[in-house]
């Protein structure tokens, strides 16, 4: 099937900008183009670099564009990346308030979580995407309205789906392992979830927490000893380090199981997952309704993706020695027959 191909990525891993930091405007005071044209300033912090996440951004871009806000236009766009560092992201939030920016985009959770706090005593809307759990996360009500001038899209994941192809593709599959982050709200939500699950499906949650990168390998190791496969959840420490973890997984000839499209091209076996284009897309329209003065943030409930699609790489069933069922085959949004490094 077509494949998307990424034309976007960031050059550093390091706090940094891709069209300067610029003195965006508000207000009534906002900047106009020579033709009488509004112009807008749009921060945008994202909380490490990986696929899911560079894809949102790219999303995020597309959605403005097709309502009319485009960069290099009536737009200028700042990018920085915290490179997984909650500490940095909030320094990037309170730049981006202090730069006065007509909209802060907080590519998940940390940085979402990051932006609010920094903005809420302005004026300046904050629109996150890639927030598994945004009620967990104490960026809305229980409702899904709005706790403040922010809003955004949701990444949960389609747990039950995810582990329904988990039991078709490994019928005699006990335990599954997680790897999460214990300072990452949205991962913490999403183990629940798994943990409340997983029995209906006769898999039993095996989990090691990790605080930081330099704890991958080690809980990696101890894992892979304990269980019959891995699954993904969008966790942003682990999934930057995905390519360790694969590599040691494919040592042992464990599965494992990605949470959206990119961790299967890259040597994940299959995903229940989502497009994080699409996600990004559908925020980057949230965010233009915003700019436009159609909608207040604080009145608009997040929104989610509500289909997942179903991804599979055949190279890493090939060297699994996995058949990948044919109803599962037939119903893959894409299919890959190769793994990209």
């Amino acid at each position: 099937m077509k494949k998307r191909i990424l034309a976007v990525v960031l050059g550093s891993v390091m706090v940094m900008s891709l069209a300067g930091c610029g003195s965006g405007t508000s207000g009534e005071d906002k900047k106009a183009s020579s033709d009488g044209e509004k112009t807008y300033t749009i921060g945008i912090s994202q909380f490490a670099e990986h696929g899911s996440l560079d894809n949102c951004r790219e999303g995020f871009l597309e959605g403005l564009k097709e309502e009319g806000i485009e960069e290099g236009k009536n737009l200028t766009v700042s990018v920085k990346n915290a490179a997984a560092d909650q500490g940095t992201a909030k320094q990037i939030s309170d730049s981006f308030v202090s730069d006065k920016v007509d909209l802060i985009c907080a590519i998940a959770t940390p940085s979402a979580q990051a932006a609010y706090n920094s903005a809420m005593d302005s004026e300046i809307p904050v629109v996150y995407t890639a927030v598994t759990d945004p009620v967990a996360a104490k960026l809305a009500k229980d409702d899904g309205t709005a706790v403040g001038n922010v809003t955004g899209t949701s990444d949960e994941l389609p747990i039950k789906a995810q582990l329904e192809m988990i039991r078709e593709m490994m019928p005699d599959a006990k335990k599954i392992g997680i790897l999460y982050t214990t300072s990452e709200a949205n991962s913490v939500s999403a183990l629940a979830k798994y943990d409340d699950l997983a029995g209906d499906y006769g898999f039993e949650i095996v989990e090691k927490g990790i605080s930081q990168t330099a704890d991958i390998s080690l809980a990696a190791d101890e894992l892979l000893g304990e269980v019959d496969c891995l699954t993904n959840l969008t966790d942003n420490t682990v999934v930057a380090s995905l390519a360790t973890i694969l590599d040691k997984a494919n040592a042992k000839k464990i599965p494992v199981f990605g949470s959206e499209i990119e961790q299967v091209k890259i040597g994940c076996l299959a995903a229940e997952g989502l497009d994080y284009v699409a996600l990004g897309k559908q925020t980057g329209k949230m965010a233009a309704k915003i700019l436009k003065g159609e909608k207040k943030a604080s009145d608009m409930q997040f929104e989610t993706i509500t289909e997942p699609g179903f991804y599979v790489n055949n190279e890493v069933a090939k060297n699994l020695g996995i058949t990948v069922p044919e109803d599962l085959q037939d119903k893959a949004v894409e299919s890959f027959d190769e793994i990209t490094k």
